[in-house]
């Protein structure tokens, strides 16, 4: 079951901090870590895991205990360019930079060895 969150705002690298603490979790897990977790960027990857979560169990009838992270990526999105006026007639650059979250599970099946 794949799950696409696009145009987050929130910078890639803040959410790939988030995603590497919870990709070696089970998606149960991982939302249980996620609700604690103190850092901004934890609500989004909340969402974007438990949409995936509620597709995989209501469309495909998977059991969530079974259900385990194929993909956890995070990339960039575009970036809207503001500018904040200074002194002298000059401006800065403001660079809010947005990024796409991609979620996809896998049922895994416990006790086959491959």
């Amino acid at each position: 079951m794949k799950t696409i969150q696009k145009y987050i705002r929130t910078s890639a690298r803040k959410l790939r901090l988030v995603a590497d603490a919870v990709r070696v979790l089970s998606p149960e897990q991982a939302l249980l870590h996620l609700k604690f977790t103190s850092k901004s960027a934890a609500e989004p990857m909340y969402k974007a895991i438990h949409a995936a979560v509620s597709n995989a169990k209501e469309q495909k009838g998977l059991s969530v205990d079974k259900l385990a992270f194929k993909t956890l990526d995070v990339q960039e999105g575009p970036t809207y360019k503001r500018f904040r006026a200074v002194s002298r007639g000059m401006a800065h650059s403001i660079m809010k930079r947005t990024s796409h979250i991609l979620v996809e599970l896998e049922e895994v099946v416990h006790g086959a060895k491959s």
